[in-house]
């Protein structure tokens, strides 16, 4: 897959990206803000297993974030199972370089609406550290819904913090399957 945003393109991962997406993953302000799944520090052979996994799923619901050729984030989803199934939760991170250049609020504006249609799903949700305010504002900048807050939910470096809960559904979806309510 391979969209061209203007700003940075989404692709697929590449087995020449480990370099680049070990160079942007490798640092505490990106990890701070992740799950602990999402390893510090990050080395090239993580990178590398993180290819290998993204490359094998079928669908492809994991890509690369790239600028000027160089992998410098992420971008992807979960989808829940069973009574969730018509959910997924939507992910992404970007190295600490190109924060500010509002490209994460582009990737979001296109790949959210981008996995509604594809993985037939009617919502999509993200849970946001609160100490990451400028997570959350990318979210409201696309319009997505701020559906509440889960106090001390998360234990990451040592500290507890609240994760704030966002979410975007696809109204023709949601409409259709609502009927009869």
């Amino acid at each position: 897959m391979r969209i061209d945003l203007g700003n940075c393109l989404i692709r697929s991962f590449e087995n020449g990206d480990a370099a680049s997406i070990a160079k942007n993953a490798n640092n505490k302000k990106v990890w701070i803000n992740l799950r602990d799944r999402f390893p510090n520090p990050y080395t090239v052979r993580d990178a590398e297993e993180w290819i290998d996994l993204a490359r094998c799923l079928d669908p492809e619901s994991n890509f690369a974030i790239a600028v000027d050729g160089q992998v410098v984030g992420g971008v992807g989803i979960l989808q829940q199972s069973d009574v969730h199934a018509c959910s997924a939760e939507f992910g992404y991170w970007l190295g600490e370089a190109y924060w500010g250049r509002g490209i994460m609020t582009t990737v979001v504006r296109h790949m959210a609406p981008w996995y509604l249609k594809h993985f037939d799903l009617i919502r999509l949700y993200a849970t946001i550290f609160a100490w990451n305010p400028a997570s959350a504002k990318v979210l409201e900048k696309n319009d997505w819904e701020y559906e509440g807050r889960l106090k001390n939910s998360v234990y990451k470096d040592g500290k507890l913090c609240d994760q704030l809960v966002y979410a975007i559904f696809d109204q023709t979806k949601l409409k259709l399957h609502r009927k009869g309510d």
